[in-house]
């Protein structure tokens, strides 16, 4: 842990040489021109905690309140744009001071001008909102978690690490520019003007992060100083680092003491059953509750299990209710979740958790998620992830055993697929949680994009033109993607279009796959897409080490994940 905090305090220190924070330095620069220490002060210590805050809760703020996630980039631009005006102003500027002097003097808090620290912190907390730093794998890895509702203690210790190594920069930044305004003769002689100048540039500032011209700025930024994203993924990608990013995520097993199982609430659909179950209806029985998504690898490799046990204990008092929580939109339609329970042999009843009400009811973190609840209603076992299978079914056996149920010693007998080297791990690919790609990309909507003719193991580049959105990316024109990986098997969950051949051609190593590595989903080279779901395009029978990828995509497919086996 200690080594992730110290790369997460560096990477934190050189994001003032960043691209993406450039387009911020004039607005800290006009403030720094009215204000001391305690101004700059404040304006560092509120872009570092509105940063932190709304990195960590936004996923949280927007399911609890009923507002959308850009009204918060709304507030702040109306914040810019009005101390810029203010600036432009003087009598405005007068009035404002006024204004909070008064509410400040109600509130007692002494001292509040133009150049103050709450002024500052004001400001700061504004431009914390919008700013979105050039994300290297701790940040994306931070992000992800968030966007999951995954946090931990060692989480947020990493996020403030990462912010108190940007604001010290920052500060110093704030403070020396400051010294030039006020202490330089020539500058000191027109600092009404400067104000001025500076007020126009926050206006612009604000219009620019109101149209989303911001993330343009920083992605054409970013292209066209790349060696700034490369050096921030090459100081972040060490084994060490990696290591300690894993583990920030990583699922595990738990015999727990009896707790008090929650109901299931805000289910969208039951399906396999006609009268929904409660925790009531269930007492005296022996309940598996498992959460799952029908394309996420790591849940299919153990449904084969959990159909299995459903079928030898059922007779025996034993119950499997699998709760289906969607990780893509898609995955919220009732028929494609028919299709996943058919396809599967899935007989047990299945809860479509599309709003992640009952997955919030046992704060549960993890795809898959396995929950072993008592006779009595209490939960008893846990274990999230793949693997642990003998001993899953154990407690299982002692769960029914303690009921007075004899039960046959024998386990089922089917073969681990859970992968057993290292590998590529899970790598998403629309900008939401963007992750391990070469080309720096930082902005939604439809962009150009070049192939990087170098890859680094375990990441990818987009080549040609996509749309990318927050969940996914979509093919647009010559649309080409390239992964380096490590693994047996490759797996991609992709959304056919609307019209079209929908066909993705698949090369392996620089030639076209052949049928001897294809996946199941691969004809001839190529995959025909035909419903929303996961597709298999290589399996290389056990012949796993590096390889690359190269996928070309007729136009209007969406693609979301690649995960591997």
């Amino acid at each position: 842990m200690l080594v992730l905090l110290v790369f997460a305090f560096i990477s934190g220190l050189v994001t003032i040489f960043a691209p993406c924070i450039w387009p911020l330095l004039p607005i800290i620069l006009s403030s720094s021109a009215t204000g001391g220490k305690n101004k700059a002060l404040g304006m560092t210590i509120g872009i570092g905690a509105s940063f932190a805050l709304f990195t960590l809760t936004i996923s949280y703020l927007v399911k609890i309140l009923p507002i959308d996630a850009e009204s918060f980039r709304l507030v702040a631009v109306i914040v810019i744009g009005f101390l810029g005006l203010s600036l432009i102003i003087p009598s405005l500027n007068q009035k404002l001071e006024s204004w909070v002097s008064t509410l400040s003097g109600k509130m007692n808090i002494s001292n509040v001008k133009g150049d103050s620290f709450l002024s500052g912190f004001i400001t700061g907390a504004s431009l914390g909102i919008v700013w979105t730093p050039c994300a290297g794998p701790i940040l994306a890895t931070i992000a992800t978690l968030a966007a999951t509702r995954s946090l931990s203690i060692d989480v947020v210790l990493v996020t403030l690490t990462y912010v108190v190594g940007v604001c010290i920069p920052l500060f110093l930044f704030t403070v020396l520019g400051n010294k030039l305004f006020t202490k330089t003769k020539f500058f000191s002689q027109y600092t009404g003007r400067i104000q001025q100048i500076f007020g126009v540039i926050m206006i612009i500032t604000a219009v620019f992060i109101y149209t989303g011209y911001d993330k343009t700025l920083q992605a054409n930024l970013l292209d066209a100083f790349p060696s700034y994203s490369q050096y921030l993924t090459a100081l972040e990608s060490n084994p060490q680092v990696q290591d300690q990013l894993d583990k920030l995520s990583q699922p595990g097993t738990s015999i727990l003491p009896k707790k008090q199982v929650p109901e299931f609430v805000g289910i969208t659909q039951w399906l396999n059953i006609d009268t929904p179950p409660t925790m009531a209806s269930l007492r005296g029985k022996v309940v598996l509750v498992d959460f799952w998504t029908y394309t996420c690898i790591n849940c299919i490799r153990t449904l084969p299990y959990v159909t299995s046990w459903y079928e030898k204990y059922k007779d025996d008092g034993f119950v499997v209710i699998g709760v289906h929580a969607p990780e893509f939109e898609f995955e919220k339609k009732t028929e494609n979740v028919e299709n996943a329970i058919q396809d599967y042999g899935i007989a047990y009843p299945v809860a479509q958790d599309n709003n992640f009400a009952t997955w919030r009811a046992y704060n549960n973190h993890y795809w898959p998620a396995k929950y072993l609840i008592d006779v009595e209603g209490s939960i008893r076992y846990t274990h999230f992830g793949e693997g642990k299978y003998e001993e899953t079914e154990m407690m299982i056996k002692q769960l029914l055993e303690e009921k007075g149920t004899a039960v046959t010693k024998e386990t089922v007998d089917l073969q681990d697929q859970t992968p057993q080297f290292d590998q590529t791990p899970e790598t998403y690919l629309g900008l939401g949680r963007i992750n391990r790609v070469m080309n720096g990309i930082n902005k939604v909507g439809k962009q150009n994009l070049t192939l990087v003719p170098s890859l680094k193991e375990d990441y990818f580049s987009y080549g040609g033109t996509w749309n990318l959105e927050q969940e996914y990316a979509e093919s647009i024109e010559d649309a080409v993607l390239v992964l380096s990986f490590r693994a047996n098997n490759v797996y991609l969950v992709m959304h056919p279009a609307e019209s079209g051949d929908n066909m993705v051609r698949v090369y392996l190593d620089g030639k076209q796959i052949d049928t001897a590595r294809a996946g199941k989903d691969v004809q001839n080279g190529v995959v025909k897409l035909d419903v929303d779901r996961l597709y298999e395009l290589v399996d290389l029978q056990g012949d796993r080490g590096n390889h690359e990828l190269r996928l070309e995509f007729d136009p209007g497919i969406q693609i979301f994940a690649f995960t591997f086996g």
